[in-house]
């Protein structure tokens, strides 16, 4: 029951139409793990430059969890609104240590400026 409201809740942030620089500041709470652009590499987390369109523990620069490497799922807009409303119940095992974003708008403005990395 719990992942159908995930899943209800993420729809609503996928549809949502998203601004990019609004998802810049939003992205500030991923930066202490997560880098994008050109130069991007891993650091506590993957990095996520075209992430959008990408498999689940796909980049070689980081060791993903066991959870994410089986997780065999793309980051589709969709999957990845799922994934930032509640990491813990996407992909159980995860190691993305973030209780994950509850305001829906905040998911369609990160979703928004991915799409420009």
């Amino acid at each position: 029951m719990a992942l159908l409201a995930v899943q209800a809740g993420a729809a609503t942030a996928a549809a949502l139409k998203g601004n990019p620089v609004a998802g810049k500041a939003v992205f500030y709470r991923c930066a202490s793990c997560h880098q994008v652009g050109p130069s991007a590499r891993a650091g506590f987390g993957p990095k996520l430059t075209g992430v959008i369109g990408r498999k689940a523990g796909a980049t070689t620069d980081y060791r993903y969890s066991p959870a994410m490497k089986s997780a065999n799922i793309i980051w589709t807009e969709q999957n990845l609104a799922s994934f930032l409303k509640a990491p813990g119940d996407f992909i159980p095992g995860n190691k993305m240590r973030f209780w994950g974003l509850g305001n829906a708008q905040q998911v369609a403005d990160l979703l928004a400026y991915l799409r420009t990395q």
